[in-house]
């Protein structure tokens, strides 16, 4: 193309040479001489910037048009369309002072000035507000604390500049607890600007232990509410990059107005919101990511929602990049979001999102880095093949392909990995109470050299999110000690967003992200589908209810049988604040003690509503993590597992979650494989299928695959005895109907436009069809089940309806990705549901099913309940001295505020913060998170811990409530339990609990 220079409107070198380069990469036409003159007016700075920002860009229009465009948007923003440099960006204290518009992006995102709204700080677009720049210098969390306490007022109205001031100078050298406590009497509980469920008091404030979630409630009139900070031991790779502090999780409130929650009369308000950015001062966060959590909403609550919404502070984005020879100046948004991925490669719109959520995983991050001679190999999947050696294409015309989403890691990079894993959390506390591994020795003598055995292998299988130079890879990597050092070898089917060649010399992340490793598996139970699906593959109803009938017999009896109790307590352990009444009846505490009736009063109904929906207990069976087998040894329909004691062989059935079709179920031969032992040497726990054959085995079973799926492995000689498998479901491939846009073909203005309303259907217009297709089959099937061998024209006809709602069920699974709106016809939905269903009376009938008698048999136990008389351990009769009883009170006093405040939290944020209650006293008695690891003599731990327990029980009786007794054991456990076996003239025994489940459970 050639090079052309106006000599009417001529233009500094620098801006004719960007020109020309766009003109070159976008086979554009030199701009006109009216897009000159506006150019040369700006001078060649703005110029600059405005030609970086249309280079990065798609221009779908006019180059000239783009220029002139852009050019009047920057006078009409007052010079408020564009940013500092990283190298001209000053501290967060500075940032809080600076009279700029540095909340506005770049390029075709730019944040329009007129919807900013001065609540929070900005007016007019162009100067902070005298109270926010009175709160410069404040830290991050402190300055948002204040923030969460005034609710959705103005910070204005509520507080003077002076007020401000005095805040600051009275906390500059208070701690994170006791300045929350100065902000709270000022704001919370004088002014009463929020309720008392709003306040956030957490135990430890360190931001080295904690990740700090910052919320924002985002209201149909426009205004917000922020909220937290809340505190979790779990993070994001979003977050450990771009800092707690520059993520804000946003929820846009339903208009709890309209009965379904999705009134579109409030699409456009959200839509503005987008656009523009939610302002904190001088911060601007917008619109980056969101994820759904797919777990669906509360019943009780209509207006909450599954799905997260994430923007961040694109201001202090660079910052991150300050320093590093490959930074950017102010970044777009695609610029943004490909520091994570090159997302923009993936094929569909629907599959954006889908894609980039793997950065809002909660994950552990591999401590290793991949720039320092970490080798990524690619190797190639393993095909399916028939029997004539011939490759296996599906109906979509893809090669299909036995090792999906599974590869390898050599044992040396396999050892940084943290044991027991499981949704971004490691578990590797006291008292070796571990994710999913449940150890629990009585012996305290015998833990080191326990520790030493258990951590001596690695993982066998890790399931995790890789970044890498603008790749995002998602699987499992299967430990290979014939591998090189520093080696991760991964497969086509596992890599998710692919390297666009353009951007090799942009700046990435690059990170191995782990998820959750291959634990040693936890006693599983039954549910409603498996129960059914077993059923109509040959198990008698009777082997079910001689279950139920063995379990009702303990419940009936619970607080007077011991070996009722003790089972009960094993199973709902990890609910009963980690095996507390188990570890009490172990250690001889009576079972007659208040605080143990008490707690099985509670379990017994967890027990009760766990059998009315079918949740029965099963012996010889287990979920393990799935893989491809490595080395080729196994034939079609053979499988290795590695369980506690190595290999094991013989038949086993084997289904994965969610199946159901008939086929989900199979019956699969385990076999010892020597060869296995020499790639993953002792680590245990997984089982591997073979890669032969003209299909996975993982996808006959719902479509499964190797990236992290969980399959039920059962061992049962009763239920193979009677079992007959039935054919496989076979997938019937749905596609998106017309031509499907990429990603890269929308601008800059559209793709954020699209994005934003896939997040608002999302989340507003959440699809029904996966839970009314499962219900609706779940409905056939008992209806099958319950038909007799005259019915047989019946049965074929509800089959026929029972296999569209299977491939009705398994797209609705995978809508998100593939871009589908599934559906669900009216004709297959039933107009009335089984009565355990609980779908109202008008849309019930009355089932004999199995699951029907079960649920029945389930809802008549009559639960043991009496008037628990609270008394005292005689063995713990000792003198307290008077100090210590009063501090405890004290304590005692405050832990019930705190705690109160703790249980109005929902979900993982109120298990968090009850955890976090609890641990602060466990710090104020043991000096430690526990009794092992205890600095202090354990004469005054166990003066503390009578005192604790003396002045709990006391209230309890004055309160004639067995309830109030939780203190001392929740905090106290292991010394008190000490405290009593060092009376008793015995020695304990250790015992692993998966062991004792396995004699009760």
């Amino acid at each position: 193309m050639s090079v052309h220079h106006s000599t009417e409107y001529p233009l500094p070198e620098s801006v004719e040479n960007l020109i020309n380069l766009i003109c070159e990469e976008q086979c554009q036409p030199n701009p006109d001489n009216h897009a000159r003159r506006e150019l040369a007016s700006l001078g060649e700075v703005i110029s600059l910037e405005i030609l970086k920002q249309i280079r990065r860009s798609k221009i779908t229009k006019s180059f000239a048009g783009f220029i002139v465009y852009k050019a009047k948007n920057y006078r009409a923003n007052n010079n408020g369309g564009f940013t500092q440099s990283p190298q001209k960006m000053s501290t967060l204290s500075t940032q809080f002072s600076r009279v700029s518009a540095s909340c506005s992006s770049q390029g075709s995102n730019s944040v329009s000035s007129s919807g900013i709204s001065p609540q929070y700080g900005i007016e007019n677009g162009s100067r902070c507000s005298p109270h926010f720049l009175a709160l410069e210098g404040f830290e991050f969390r402190r300055l948002f604390l204040i923030l969460s306490y005034i609710g959705r007022n103005k910070l204005e109205k509520v507080a003077s500049i002076e007020d401000i001031r005095s805040w600051r100078a009275q906390g500059e050298h208070l701690s994170m607890g006791a300045y929350e406590s100065l902000i709270w009497n000022k704001l919370g509980q004088d002014k009463e600007l929020v309720s008392k469920a709003d306040r956030f008091k957490h135990r430890d404030w360190d931001p080295q232990r904690k990740t700090h979630y910052y919320h924002c409630h985002v209201y149909s009139d426009e205004s917000y509410a922020f909220k937290g900070p809340y505190l979790e031991t779990t993070t994001t790779f979003l977050q450990r990059v771009l800092k707690d502090e520059n993520v804000l999780i946003v929820k846009f409130e339903a208009d709890r107005t309209n009965a379904n929650g999705s009134s579109e009369m409030t699409y456009p308000r959200f839509r503005k919101i987008a656009e523009e950015g939610i302002f904190l001062g001088p911060r601007c966060y917008r619109f980056f990511a969101f994820k759904d959590g797919g777990k669906g909403t509360k019943k009780n609550d209509p207006t909450s929602c599954s799905v997260k919404c994430y923007f961040v502070n694109m201001d202090s984005f660079s910052q991150f990049y300050k320093g590093n020879p490959n930074s950017v100046q102010k970044m777009s948004m695609h610029a943004a979001r490909c520091i994570f991925m090159h997302v923009h490669t993936v094929s569909s719109l629907s599959a954006y999102m889908a894609r980039f959520s793997l950065i809002l995983s909660k994950t552990i991050k591999l401590d290793v880095d991949l720039n320092d001679g970490v080798r990524i190999e690619d190797i190639d999947d393993i095909a399916c093949k028939n029997e004539d050696g011939s490759f296996v294409y599906g109906e979509d015309g893809k090669l299909q392909i036995q090792t999906d989403g599974t590869g390898f890691i050599s044992e040396d990079l396999a050892q940084r990995c943290p044991r027991n894993c499981f949704k971004g959390s490691s578990a590797n506390g006291s008292n070796f109470e571990r994710c999913h591994d449940d150890i629990k020795l009585l012996d305290k003598s015998l833990e080191p050299s326990l520790l030493k055995c258990r951590q001596s292998d690695p993982p066998l299988l890790i399931q995790f999110r890789m970044f890498c130079n603008g790749r995002a890879v998602k699987g499992t990597v299967l430990v290979n000690k014939k591998l090189p050092e520093k080696t991760i070898q991964i497969r086509p089917s596992m890599v998710k967003v692919k390297i666009d060649p353009q951007l090799i010399a942009a700046p990435t992340v690059n990170s191995f992200e782990i998820v959750t490793t291959s634990n040693r598996p936890k006693q599983p139970n039954f549910s409603r589908f498996l129960i059914a699906l077993l059923h109509f593959g040959g198990v008698p109803r009777e082997f079910f209810t001689d279950i139920l009938e063995e379990v009702i017999v303990d419940a009936r009896n619970l607080l007077s049988n011991m070996r009722g109790a003790l089972r009960v307590a094993l199973i709902h352990g990890e609910i009963d604040d980690n095996f507390t009444v188990a570890r009490m009846l172990l250690s001889g505490v009576p079972l007659e003690e208040p605080f143990i009736q008490w707690r099985l009063q509670v379990l017994a109904k967890e027990e009760k509503k766990s059998l009315k929906e079918g949740r029965l207990p099963i012996k010889d069976s287990f979920y393990l993590m799935g893989t491809a087998d490595p080395v080729g040894c196994l034939d079609e329909n053979e499988v290795c597992i590695i369980h506690d004691n190595g290999q094991i062989s013989g038949d086993v059935l084997v289904y994965r979650n969610p199946g159901i079709h008939f086929g989900d179920i199979r019956v699969l031969k385990a076999t010892h494989q020597k060869a296995l032992e020499d790639i993953v040497g002792s680590s245990k726990y997984a089982i591997f299928f073979s890669t032969k054959g003209r299909r996975s085995s993982a996808d006959q079973m719902a479509g499964g695959d190797y990236d992290g799926d969980m399959f039920w492995v059962s061992r049962n000689p009763e239920l193979l005895s009677y079992f007959k498998p039935s054919e496989p479901w076979k997938c019937t491939c749905t596609l998106p109907t017309g031509i499907v846009k990429q990603p890269s073909d929308y601008s800059a203005d559209e793709l954020e436009h699209e994005l934003f309303n896939l997040f608002l259907v999302t989340r507003f217009q959440p699809s029904k069809a996966t839970g009314l297709a499962a219900d609706s089959w779940l409905s056939y099937m008992d209806r099958l089940l319950t038909l007799g061998p005259e019915c047989d024209d019946e049965k074929s006809i509800v089959k026929k309806k029972m296999l569209q709602l299977v491939d009705i069920y398994y797209d609705a699974l995978d809508a998100p990705k593939k871009g589908l709106k599934v559906t669900v016809p009216k004709e297959l939905v039933p107009s009335k549901f089984p009565h355990y269903m609980g779908r109202g009376d008008a849309f019930t009938y009355n089932s004999k099913s199995v699951l029907g008698e079960i649920f029945d048999r389930a809802d008549q136990i009559k639960l043991e309940e009496k008037l628990i008389h609270v008394w005292k351990i005689p063995n713990f009769e000792d003198e307290i001295p008077e100090a210590r009883l009063q501090s405890w009170i004290d304590h005692y006093k405050t832990y019930r505020d705190e705690m109160k405040g703790a249980c109005t939290l929902d979900g993982e944020l109120k298990n968090e913060a009850a955890g976090d209650v609890i641990q602060k006293y466990k710090q104020i008695l043991y000096g430690a998170d526990d009794l092992d690891k205890s600095p202090r003599s354990w004469a005054d731990i166990r003066l503390d811990a009578l005192a604790l327990y003396h002045v709990t029980y006391d209230y309890a009786i004055g309160k004639n409530m067995a309830k109030y007794c939780g203190f001392a054991w929740k905090v106290a456990g292991s010394a008190l339990l000490k405290a009593f076996m060092d009376d008793l003239d015995e020695k304990p025994v250790p015992c692993l609990l998966s062991v004792q489940r396995q004699l009760l459970v």
